[in-house]
């Protein structure tokens, strides 16, 4: 015997299990939909392995990262500034109220041969070739005092010490050389992109031991034995790594009297030095932050000299030309500390055979 289930107890197990199975539809469909890629969305990033530790940067890359600029490092523009301030001190200036120590040691070496030839009455009574080697050490302490932002005065202490062989003198010298006294002065605002244009005026004292008053065979000359006055423009420009800079000067020279020098058995009481014209060009190129080199060219060309005897007679010296070459080497060894190192090469006979310099600051 069947037993009748009720139609709605009926409709009521069906339509339960028909929400139960629409259920489960549904949450396998939303699973299903939620392992899908969302077309809209980006891309995922694919997955990568774990980054092995970088190697070491060997060669070339070695030398970059060691030219890269460090914490502390200056810019290349302010490295090349520092070097025309050290080197070429006519090519600065300082702001008002600051002072600048500096310390310059310079060793300079000349040979020459020189040939004394005396006449009388068209007879040779004189022929004398002399030999000199002469080593000259300049220790010169300098200060730079900022009285306007466009106006600087300098003065100059130098130290020589001379060590020369000769005919008439084998010996060491030491003494004070000529002090100067000059200010610097820029005439015109500095404008971005622009040349920088400054005047200078030196004033040199002759404090150092004169070359018309020394005895032969006993002591040597410290200082040039006359005053004189240097009047210059110099002008500079950088175009970062490179800084390029010139000048031109002119100096006079006031006479030295009242001397009672013997020389070849004459009394020389009066040298009237020639006056003289000078120029130099040359640049400054940042190697990195830390370091920069230089290269320049002075040129000097000195009049006649006139030299008077107590006998009334007169006579007068050649025309000299001195040109050297100078290569710099600038070393930043601190952010407010830079080194400058120069070697010179004569161009000329009447030029040092060669000389080398260090430049320092004294103001840490």
């Amino acid at each position: 015997m069947k037993t009748a289930v009720p139609f709605g107890r009926r409709a009521t197990a069906v339509s339960r299990f028909t929400l139960a199975g629409l259920a489960l539809m549904g949450l396998g469909a939303t699973a299903w939909a939620q392992s899908q890629p969302d077309p809209a969305a980006p891309p995922a990033p694919p997955a990568t392995a774990p980054s092995a530790p970088a190697a070491p940067a060997t060669g070339a890359d070695a030398a970059r990262d060691a030219l890269k600029a460090k914490e502390g490092d200056v810019s290349q523009d302010k490295l090349l500034k520092d070097t025309l301030t050290s080197t070429e001190k006519a090519y600065s200036l300082l702001k008002t109220g600051q002072t600048a120590l500096t310390y310059d040691l310079n060793y300079s070496y000349i040979g020459s041969e020189t040939i004394n030839v005396k006449f009388t009455d068209s007879t040779l009574t004189l022929f004398d070739i002399q030999n000199t080697r002469a080593h000259t050490v300049t220790n010169t302490f300098e200060v730079d005092y900022g009285v306007l932002d466009n106006l600087t005065a300098t003065a100059s202490l130098p130290l020589i010490s001379r060590y020369s062989q000769s005919n008439n003198f084998s010996g060491l010298s030491n003494g004070l050389g000529d002090i100067a006294l000059g200010v610097r002065y820029q005439p015109f605002e500095q404008h971005r992109d622009s040349a920088i244009f400054t005047t200078t005026a030196t004033l040199r004292l002759p404090t150092g031991r004169s070359p018309y008053t020394t005895i032969v065979g006993q002591n040597l000359a410290t200082g040039s034995g006359n005053t004189a006055l240097t009047l210059g423009v110099n002008a500079s420009q950088v175009y970062d790594p490179v800084a390029v800079f010139g000048s031109l000067n002119f100096t006079g020279n006031l006479p030295a009297r009242n001397l009672s020098q013997q020389r070849d058995g004459m009394t020389l009481t009066e040298v009237r030095p020639g006056s003289s014209i000078g120029f130099g060009m040359g640049f400054s190129y940042a190697l990195s932050y830390k370091v920069s080199t230089t290269m320049s060219l002075q040129e000097t060309v000195s009049a006649r000299s006139r030299l008077k005897f107590a006998d009334g007679t007169s006579s007068k010296t050649a025309m000299q030309t001195s040109g050297m070459l100078n290569l710099g080497l600038g070393l930043r060894v601190s952010p407010k500390t830079t080194l400058n190192f120069t070697a010179g090469v004569g161009l000329t006979s009447d030029s040092p055979d060669f000389s080398l310099g260090m430049n320092m600051p004294l103001n840490f």
